[in-house]
């Protein structure tokens, strides 16, 4: 059995099915109709419970942080460096089939769909940024793409871009001077913001905006790796801290712009401190003894948790095929059609997708990567 085989973190599979969910009820609920979104349900559900649903990205980022370097440090301390390499074909075999695919349906397939409907393509996205994993900044250049499916790739670019740099800075440094990048990647992500302060809510697609995320990720492995006493501390936390971890959750999902709205300050700090409290939340569901409950107890949620990349992906046509079928059958003007129907069918539709792109293509490139472990 491979190193990388031995290392599953159990609950991590139901967090990064949230971590979907939010970014799902985020994009749903579509609608012209005025008088559905008047309704006062209908704005509690897209003005208040979901519209920080996007930070299901974020806490995506955190976790992409801490996972790849806790097996990165594994692998320098097993074998005193890594092989970069291997590292890339693994990522490369994980990431760059399904990412290619939407692409490809992106920009090849979708025009055609809406000329099939009477609809004119108006695709601005240029495919060659696609191509080499800096969208993100296509979308700072010329706004988010005609096709929805390209639109939720930018953070893929952006992890892709963490992916290439990142093991060349572990491979260079000692184990014990981790801490000294990690620092500085979330010290100049927080430079970064304050230079760009009236521009945020566009750099939140900028690498350098959003890369503090996947170091602050990285430095909670760093810490659990290498600092006995904080894994402890982590392991031993009281059921009182737990839940102050969780209530800060809280409060940010649901009050986050009220909350950044008293000053310039916190909103240049406010993604720095949110990174921060998922990494917790990370830490705790892994290591603590005291946990108010485990995202592992929750069967279904943590099995659906390992087709969330084609979930996160594709979940666009779940919604664009939901949206046909209800408007084909006159479904779609009614409060219940677009809150609970259409959310539904899309939601079923999505998971019938990235079940099939999971079984059927993503796998056996997953299958490849065991030629490349260590």
């Amino acid at each position: 059995m491979s190193l990388y085989n031995k290392i599953y973190f159990e609950n991590l599979n139901g967090l990064r099915f949230y971590c979907f969910l939010s970014v799902f009820f985020y994009h749903s609920f579509h609608t012209e109709i005025e008088s559905i979104k008047s309704n006062d349900i209908y704005i509690f559900l897209t003005k208040i419970l979901f519209k920080n649903g996007n930070l299901g990205v974020n806490c995506f980022f955190v976790l992409s942080g801490f996972l790849i370097t806790y097996l990165l440090l594994i692998e320098k301390t097993k074998h005193s460096n890594i092989k970069i390499w291997k590292f890339w074909v693994r990522r490369i075999l994980r990431i760059w089939p399904l990412f290619y695919f939407c692409v490809f349906f992106g920009f090849i397939v979708f025009p055609e769909i809406k000329l099939a409907f009477n609809q004119m393509p108006n695709e601005s996205a240029s495919y060659i940024s696609y191509i080499f994993f800096i969208n993100n900044f296509d979308i700072l250049n010329n706004g988010f793409p005609d096709a929805s499916i390209l639109g939720v790739l930018w953070s893929v670019a952006v992890e892709e871009q963490f992916y290439f740099i990142w093991p060349l800075i572990i491979y260079v440094l000692p184990i014990r001077l981790f801490w000294v990048p990690f620092l500085l990647i979330i010290f100049q992500t927080i430079v970064f913001r304050f230079f760009n302060i009236n521009l945020l809510e566009q750099l939140e697609y900028h690498s350098l905006s959003c890369i503090g995320d996947m170091a602050i990720g990285g430095l909670g492995a760093w810490l659990i790796f290498q600092k006995s006493k904080f894994k402890e501390y982590i392991t031993n936390l009281s059921k009182i801290k737990i839940f102050i971890i969780y209530s800060f959750l809280f409060v940010i999902y649901f009050f986050r712009k009220n909350i950044c709205s008293f000053s310039n300050f916190i909103l240049v700090i406010e993604r720095t401190f949110i990174a921060i409290i998922f990494l917790f939340v990370i830490l705790e569901q892994n290591f603590s003894r005291n946990s108010l409950f485990k995202f592992s107890k929750q069967k279904v949620f943590s099995k659906l948790g390992k087709i969330t990349y084609g979930l996160y992906c594709l979940h666009f046509i779940g919604i664009l095929i939901s949206l046909q079928i209800t408007k084909f059958w006159g479904l779609n003007n009614k409060f219940w059609h677009v809150v609970f129907l259409e959310t539904t069918l899309a939601f079923i539709i999505s998971i019938i997708i990235s079940y099939l792109s999971y079984q059927f293509y993503e796998k056996p490139f997953l299958k490849l990567k065991e030629k490349f472990q260590n």
